[in-house]
């Protein structure tokens, strides 16, 4: 059967939608992680689950022109401070910190997308008794995994005498896998009630 538009022409299904319905898990494809957690940060939070929020970054201003009596316009900022992790917040009576990274490379997580500073703040938050953790998607292979910072935080430590990046089969063995979800998108919680279960 041949479906035509209304001007005759006939309808000729793109490539991109022959591929969705081929490949169900195309969940992840054209948003980023931290559209897809803040999202799912709104929908814990709308649900009474989680009360969790992506930090604002600490900005000095310090120029503003006002081209409008109602509008202003900041055009010289700062950052004041270097930022520690992206969220934070409250689940099941634990407090969660943790960083989203997204990689496009497949075969590791090359450690110069984190900072000493991140490190060095999650590491305190595990000393103090709170969860902290990685979100990373790889993003051609469209997975994306929750990892514990103690494997980051030792291969961090190691990065002198040890490999830069930490293997992707490693990720795979120490992390738990986020499958896609419907509402929300990225169900990350369901992997941080397994890190909770294991800790």
């Amino acid at each position: 059967m041949t479906i035509k538009y209304p001007n005759g022409q006939p309808f000729e299904p793109s490539r991109s939608t022959k591929n969705d319905i081929k490949r169900p898990n195309q969940g992840h494809r054209g948003m980023s992680l931290e559209s897809e957690l803040n999202q799912a940060n709104q929908f814990y939070l709308q649900n009474g689950l989680a009360n969790i929020h992506k930090k604002p970054t600490p900005i000095q201003i310090v120029n503003v022109e006002y081209p409008k009596r109602s509008a202003a316009k900041i055009t010289e900022a700062y950052f004041r401070q270097a930022s520690t992790t992206d969220y934070n917040g409250i689940y099941q009576g634990r407090y969660l910190d943790f960083d989203a990274k997204e990689t496009a490379n497949q075969t590791s997580f090359p450690l110069s997308n984190v900072h000493q500073h991140q490190i060095d703040h999650l590491d305190d938050i595990k000393r103090l008794g709170g969860l902290s953790f990685f979100i990373i998607r790889f993003t051609k292979r469209n997975e994306t995994y929750l990892i514990d910072s103690s494997l980051l935080i030792t291969y961090w430590k190691n990065r002198q005498e040890n490999r830069k990046s930490v293997p992707y089969t490693e990720i795979v063995e120490q992390g738990i896998l986020i499958p896609t979800g419907l509402r929300p998108s990225l169900p990350y919680l369901n992997a941080v009630d397994q890190l909770i279960a294991i800790h």
